[in-house]
């Protein structure tokens, strides 16, 4: 990857970070954000993989501030356990990202933003109904924590769906954006491209 694709990517992952934190002061785009997509989109495009510390640890700074948000406002927050899972759920849209990097396609792309929405949705939900008092211990409670959630909050499926919408937005914004790019400089499309072929192509002539 160019100097230029990897600065741009990672100024659109930390981009979209912070876009993640602002959306809390508008109600109206509550969790619109790309949660997943920002590791998942990271580990698809950027090379090398030592870089894919970025969009972790940018999910992560913003997760904290999320939970201390909720805290504040709502006295509502994630114990350790229940951040360590999102993180892992981080980690999960990295691992997936670096399958979906060695084909890239419009399907793929796709395939793999909703595969990262609906882990984060069911990890993240179910863990609350079994961390949480609020939900009783049954098929129901887990149900409810899926679809309904607090009382005092907007529906889950309410969150999940612009989740998702966030994480299909970004994704096709991501992979536009690097196109276009490619095509402005006269570049092979990126879709299709074999990443960790181009490696080994340029540590052999480094080697030579």
């Amino acid at each position: 990857m160019k100097n230029s694709h990897l600065a741009l990517a990672l100024i659109f992952i930390l981009s979209a970070a912070a876009y993640r934190v602002g959306v809390l002061y508008v109600p109206a785009l509550a969790n619109f954000s790309p949660v997943m997509a920002i590791a998942f989109c990271g580990a698809v495009y950027v090379r090398p993989r030592s870089l894919w510390l970025a969009p972790f640890i940018a999910l992560a700074a913003s997760d904290l501030w999320i939970n201390h948000y909720y805290a504040t406002e709502y006295g509502y927050t994630w114990g350790l356990s229940g951040i360590l899972l999102r993180f892992a759920c981080f980690a999960t849209a990295l691992g997936l990202g670096a399958l979906v990097a060695r084909r890239r396609s419009v399907l793929n792309l796709l395939s793999g933003a909703l595969g990262c929405s609906l882990l984060f949705y069911l990890v993240t939900n179910t863990t609350s109904w079994l961390g949480d008092s609020y939900y009783a211990r049954s098929l129901a409670g887990w149900w409810q924590a899926l679809t309904i959630g607090h009382l005092e909050f907007p529906p889950t499926l309410w969150f999940f769906r612009n989740t998702l919408g966030g994480d299909l937005l970004f994704t096709g914004l991501f992979a536009s954006v690097m196109e276009w790019i490619a095509y402005r400089e006269k570049e092979p499309s990126l879709i299709e491209e074999n990443p960790e072929g181009d490696e080994q192509s340029a540590e052999t002539a480094e080697e030579a």
